[in-house]
């Protein structure tokens, strides 16, 4: 049997946390709304501008410096985040058995000290994990960048939602008004609070999204001398696009968990449910047979086929219950299906998640 590994990205298909818009919610005045307006221009910066050194993820550096200013400790997000973990059903189930059989990793964008709370949370081994650093306290914080920050993050919350087509590649193809809340929220932030000392926040900060989670999965394979070919990764965002893709390139295992658009996008197959146990059930297929066991697996997704592939009954009862649909079904991706389910799965995260974390990009 060849040595194969996993990985998953931590919120959304383990937890059904926003830990960094929960705190900023918490923590700023209209938080929410202020968190949601960034978390749309990276999106935005990410997807459609793609400007170069900008990665999916670095809404958690450009929300810093207003914490920095509504006197956020490393301490309070350590505190806040202990008190404030939900996971999905089976969750801890989930990644003790994926570990019992496969060396098992989590690689996540969120914050360091959550990604800590978390793992003693499920008894995760936190040397298994990959998180964004964030030495909030090292960061010293002028008066007169305080005020000003304050009456910035007034300004984000308070502009309107914004959204662009999906075949947008650029300014040019913004409405008038995305495009100007798009302008401003350059010059807040590459030009005005880029020229603040604690400026060097969106510099010295760099959130594991984008790149970093291919970077940090390539580096499991390399620590563990495996191929990528043998590696199984799940994730639900943008910021797994690019870890999805190396991985299909390289002809492993690439699983959208209640996933949106941009997951569902660039993955080789999805699930939408309440519980964590498909991808426990998908990993073991994965660790027996590869690729093809997976996609077989998948294909013929029964009550009997898992009773008979060896899954836990009251597992099996979970997933199917008496008299009532499946909870959860594995879709192969191709594109007959991906625009569908992406549809789909955007709205069911939302079922799961709330509407605001699951709306988020």
């Amino acid at each position: 049997m060849e040595k194969r590994f996993f990985a998953t990205d931590c919120e959304g298909p383990i937890s059904i946390n926003d830990n960094a818009m929960e705190m900023a919610a918490d923590f700023l005045p209209q938080g929410d709304l202020f968190f949601a307006r960034v978390s749309k221009y990276d999106d935005f910066l990410a997807d459609v501008e793609k400007r170069p050194g900008y990665r999916a993820g670095d809404t958690l550096k450009l929300i810093l410096p207003f914490f920095k200013a509504f006197d956020v400790t490393e301490e309070a997000m350590a505190l806040f985040s202990r008190n404030h973990i939900l996971l999905l059903p089976q969750a801890r189930e989930t990644l003790g058995f994926i570990a019992s059989f496969l060396p098992c990793y989590i690689i996540s964008t969120s914050y360091r000290p959550y990604i800590q709370s978390l793992c003693r949370a499920i008894g995760h081994p936190e040397q298994n994990s990959f998180s964004t650093p964030v030495p909030l306290d090292t960061f010293p914080l002028k008066a007169g960048e305080k005020e000003r920050l304050k009456t910035l993050a007034e300004e984000i919350a308070g502009f309107p939602a914004f959204d662009w087509p999906d075949s947008a590649a650029g300014p040019a193809d913004l409405s008038e008004k995305t495009r100007s809340i798009i302008g401003r929220l350059n010059q807040i932030f590459w030009g005005e609070i880029a020229a603040m000392d604690i400026g060097r926040l969106l510099t010295d900060i760099r959130p594991v999204g984008g790149e970093e989670k291919a970077a940090a999965f390539r580096q499991i394979a390399s620590t563990l001398n495996r191929p990528l070919a043998n590696g199984f990764y799940v994730g639900d965002s943008i910021t797994d696009v690019q870890v999805f893709r190396q991985v299909n390139q390289a002809g492993g295992v690439t699983l959208s968990f209640n996933g949106n658009a941009y997951a569902v996008r660039e993955a080789r197959l999805a699930v939408l449910s309440p519980t964590t146990l498909p991808m426990a059930v998908l990993a073991q297929a994965f660790h027996r047979e590869g690729l093809s066991g997976v996609f077989s697996l998948a294909r013929d997704w029964s009550r009997e086929k898992l009773l008979q592939f060896g899954v836990n009954p009251s597992w099996v009862e979970v997933l199917f219950p008496e008299a009532a649909p499946p909870q959860a079904v594995p879709f192969i991706l191709d594109e007959a299906n991906r625009s569908e389910i992406g549809k789909q799965s955007s709205e069911y995260r939302k079922q799961v998640r709330g509407e605001v974390i699951g709306a988020l990009g």
